[in-house]
């Protein structure tokens, strides 16, 4: 029965998916490098430590996730990493967004530590991990998931297995792909209508009118008339993970031209200081 938790990266989602997991019947002890948001947590009854080892050591499962394969690369090679202090049998969930060689690499290393790996790579944005209502695309094996389940249910609405490790990976790939796309596309619309004449309001009233509404436009299309674009899913990672994108179709000898100008769209706004930003100040490269 899994009692003992570990958190290990408490950024914009993990903060909140760690809140959450307050209100079950779980001993919860975090880690980040940022010290103020370990104290919020240890307000809430978290328990804080100053490092990512002995969030993990004695616990019988830890949940990782740490969005930029740079970070999660260093905590995997210091003394004080992670993986350092798990012990054989704890369950290791890692919730971030990386290339398949990472995912594939953790998940070697930790059976050669007779670590249970589960990845369950994260779908959803500030709002939904708040809330809850965060989709998890989970990888691994079926008796190891079925033992997380209640605590998935903590901070997840939709909980999708889609096979062995690897396939979360993969999939997440596939969303952030046209997550990135309709963003984009949505932005490109938005200013060409406004040089043709009309209001983003306007706009966005005929869109969601017909075949074209959906969450995405109808949200995002809203702060972008407000000129809001306070980070909720920061513009970095989906910049992020369509690099992850080109590299796995070029694997598998694909080309993806539109993913490619899309690509270089967010590249632009990376380039231009917007990487802290929400993904929807793509549209500011648009307008530039």
């Amino acid at each position: 029965m899994v009692k003992k938790v570990g958190f290990v990266g408490l950024g914009t989602v993990g903060k909140h998916m760690a809140k959450n997991l307050l209100k079950g019947r779980y001993e919860l002890t975090v880690y980040d490098n940022n010290p103020e948001t370990v104290n919020d947590l240890i307000e809430l009854g978290a328990n804080g430590v100053d490092t990512a080892i002995e969030a993990t050591k004695g616990k019988d499962l830890v949940i990782v996730i740490l969005p930029e394969k740079e970070e999660l690369d260093a905590v995997l090679s210091t003394d004080t990493g992670f993986m350092a202090g798990l012990d054989p049998g704890t369950i290791l969930v890692d919730m971030g967004t990386h290339s398949l060689k990472t995912t594939i690499d953790l998940a070697e290393q930790a059976e050669k530590q007779r670590i249970v790996f589960v990845e369950a790579p994260v779908w959803g944005t500030k709002e939904h991990a708040a809330n809850g209502l965060l989709t998890l695309l989970v990888g691994g094996d079926v008796t190891a998931i079925s033992r997380c389940r209640e605590l998935f249910s903590l901070i997840s609405l939709n909980l999708i297995h889609v096979g062995e490790i690897g396939s979360a990976t993969r999939m997440k790939f596939v969303v952030t792909q046209y997550q990135a796309h309709l963003m984009e596309g949505l932005a490109e619309s938005l200013v060409f209508g406004e040089k043709l004449g009309f209001s983003v309001d306007r706009i966005l009233e005929v869109f969601d009118s017909g075949g074209l509404a959906s969450p995405l436009t109808h949200s995002k299309g809203r702060t972008i008339s407000r000129g809001d674009f306070s980070r909720n899913l920061a513009l970095k990672y989906v910049h992020e993970g369509l690099k992850s994108v080109k590299e796995a179709a070029t694997m598998s000898g694909l080309e993806l031209p539109a993913n490619d100008a899309v690509l270089k769209v967010y590249e632009q706004a990376v380039n231009d200081g917007r990487g802290e930003e929400d993904f929807s100040a793509v549209i500011k490269v648009i307008r530039s």
